[in-house]
């Protein structure tokens, strides 16, 4: 090998020494930001009108899909558990909604209802979209069909035709409304699983309903799907909701750069803390919550189910928790604090 080789080889190395130094630094420091977690002393108080920024030292106990990890979730036996339940209590009702073909809104997560009812037995379809069906057709399914407890037991699963009670039955949103207001004074973060047209009709009939019981100031709505953000925007501006999946992208680089001139139109950011995605954004820092503080928008997490994750975003300030266990959530954070 000449001199000149062994030079260019030598440089070659160098320059992969120096690439390598800094892949490696960058994983370290995105292995570090990911997994960062602040200290409750970082967090700050502000002065604020949202009444969902819980500046007291305990977060806002929510029931995801009304506490759909203890009963069969969105069913009116997981409602009555949370209401009826002596060992917990329940701040904030969590749902989900999806239109039927007569324009009525129920109750549920999936965009089918094959992973948690028994549709493909009773209405012969498997992956069964609820906006092909009438409210009544639906009324036939088991929507704890397919639940199963945390000890591996399907106690619901062979319930069927007339043995199949109302608490088992698909509900309707002004009917578990009804329900809620009559047993206590809740707020509800409510989201709306169509897109586009469906989506649209559905805000337009979920507001009505929301109006006619005097609701608006007590629900947060929220959508994964930005044109259905933009329509209660701009037909509906009492309507409170949450941010927009890109929204909340701005809003953390907005935080990064601690940037004043920051305005939102939303009062929630609704975000997970599980893995992956704090790959892309560890929204579970004291800095995210003091941002969002500081411009009057409320920070809640979901869906929160680890007992060590529950218990960190309940010490550094955040405003509400969504957990399927709400009454694991509930015993962390009065553990905690007394």
């Amino acid at each position: 090998m000449s001199s000149n080789e062994k030079k260019r080889f030598g440089a070659g190395k160098i320059i992969l020494c120096v690439l390598a130094g800094i892949l490696l630094i960058f994983i370290l420091s995105k292995v570090v930001f990911v997994n960062w977690h602040s200290s409750p002393n970082n967090i700050e108080v502000f002065e604020t009108d949202n009444k969902y920024i819980n500046n007291s030292s305990t977060p806002y106990v929510s029931a995801h899909r009304s506490g759909g990890g203890i009963e069969p979730e969105e069913s009116m036996i997981a409602f009555e558990n949370c209401i009826e339940n002596p060992d917990f209590n329940v701040d904030v009702f969590e749902f989900d909604l999806h239109i039927t073909k007569d324009d009525v809104l129920v109750l549920l997560h999936d965009d089918t209802l094959e992973r948690t009812t028994d549709c493909e037995s009773v209405l012969g379809v498997a992956d069964a979209a609820p906006e092909n069906y009438t409210y009544d057709e639906l009324r036939q399914l088991n929507i704890g069909a397919k639940f199963e407890n945390e000890n591996g037991e399907t106690p619901y699963a062979d319930i069927t035709g007339s043995q199949l009670p109302d608490e088992l039955k698909i509900l309707r949103v002004e009917d578990i409304l009804d329900y809620l207001m009559a047993h206590g004074d809740f707020d509800y973060i409510i989201e709306i699983k169509n897109s586009g047209e469906l989506g649209c009709r559905g805000v337009d009939i979920l507001y009505g309903i929301l109006q006619e019981r005097n609701l608006l100031d007590d629900v947060i709505f929220g959508t994964f799907h930005e044109e259905v953000s933009l329509y209660v925007d701009e037909n509906y501006p009492d309507l409170k909701r949450s941010a927009t999946i890109k929204e909340v992208l701005s809003f953390f680089t907005a935080a990064i750069k601690n940037d004043e001139d920051f305005q939102a139109n939303y009062i929630a950011l609704q975000v997970p803390y599980n893995m992956p995605w704090r790959i892309a954004a560890n929204l579970g820092t004291a800095r995210m919550i003091n941002y969002a503080h500081e411009h009057n928008i409320a920070v809640q997490y979901w869906t929160i189910n680890d007992e060590k994750q529950l218990e960190y975003l309940a010490s550094i300030g955040a405003d509400c928790i969504m957990s399927d266990y709400p009454d694991k959530l509930y015993e962390i954070i009065h553990e905690n604090n007394e």
